[in-house]
């Protein structure tokens, strides 16, 4: 069985650098998604990679508000890494949006329809439409290959972004309500989909969420200056944890599955 590599959406952020790093580590072919202009999006991921095969890069349109055009990737994945041959070792299914309303009263209806459209239906509606391209776990994992270069692991690994903010048990200062609760509700949504992984792939796959620190992107913007300068991470340290912790065998391993882990490996209570 071969292996193939996702990171969803991808056009900036931490997608954009760990599609970069699953680049430059590894030999297995990565599947990115993006909204809109995948040639260009394609073309920046490549840019100084010229070691890189870019026939590896695939850029596919991906709305995770669209859950038609959600399907249609899922189509042409199934089309390019027959079922039979290949499977899905690694997925990061990671959009994500935040507007910060520090009090009941800045709740705005539309936003936080769109918080939880983003961060939590969208996911969802995904893992409905990918799940089956994991292993089977009548399947015998043979990573003897060429494209498992870089793949100390044999664990497909599904990844969901989480968030601290998403912790009820962490939650000390209150608001950022439907932030905090898109991301509350990713949490149940990986223990929920990783006893169904359990049960189709048995130890042959697993799901988590992850944390990735306060990073150093467009949407935690606003809060730089809050964050102390050894706790802001840019983008390609977060990107290069959080792909270290799924693809080392000491990273996160089967006794972790259906739980929360943070950038640096230690386990968020839900």
């Amino acid at each position: 069985m071969q292996p193939w590599l996702l990171v969803s959406p991808a056009s900036k952020g931490i997608g954009f650098c760990m599609a970069r790093h699953l680049l430059k580590t590894t030999n297995a072919p990565v599947v990115v998604t993006a909204r809109n202009d995948l040639d260009g999006t394609k073309r920046k991921i490549m840019d100084g990679l010229s070691e890189v095969d870019d026939k590896r890069l695939k850029a596919l349109h991906l709305d995770f508000l669209d859950e038609k055009s959600i399907m249609e990737a899922s189509k042409e994945c199934k089309s390019t890494f027959p079922i039979e041959d290949n499977l899905l070792h690694l997925a990061y299914v990671i959009p994500g949006i935040l507007f910060p309303e520090k009090s009941p009263e800045k709740v705005d209806y539309e936003k936080a329809l769109l918080t939880f459209q983003t961060n939590t239906l969208g996911p969802l509606m995904f893992t409905k439409h990918f799940f089956q391209f994991l292993p089977q776990k009548s399947i015998k994992m043979d990573a003897s290959s060429e494209a498992w270069k870089g793949l100390d692991s044999k664990l497909a690994r599904w990844i969901f972004m989480s968030a601290r903010v998403g912790s009820v048990t962490d939650n000390k200062k209150g608001g950022w309500y439907s932030y905090r609760s898109s991301k509350s509700a990713i949490n149940q949504i990986t223990k929920s989909f990783d006893l169904h992984v359990k049960t189709k792939s048995g130890d042959n796959a697993m799901a988590i969420a992850m944390h990735p620190g306060t990073v150093k992107t467009g949407l935690s913007k606003e809060f730089w200056d809050s964050v102390p300068k050894d706790r802001l991470l840019e983008p390609e340290d977060s990107a290069e944890r959080l792909i270290g912790l799924c693809t080392k065998s000491d990273g996160v391993g089967l006794d972790g599955r259906g739980r929360i882990w943070d950038w640096q490996g230690k386990e968020i209570e839900p």
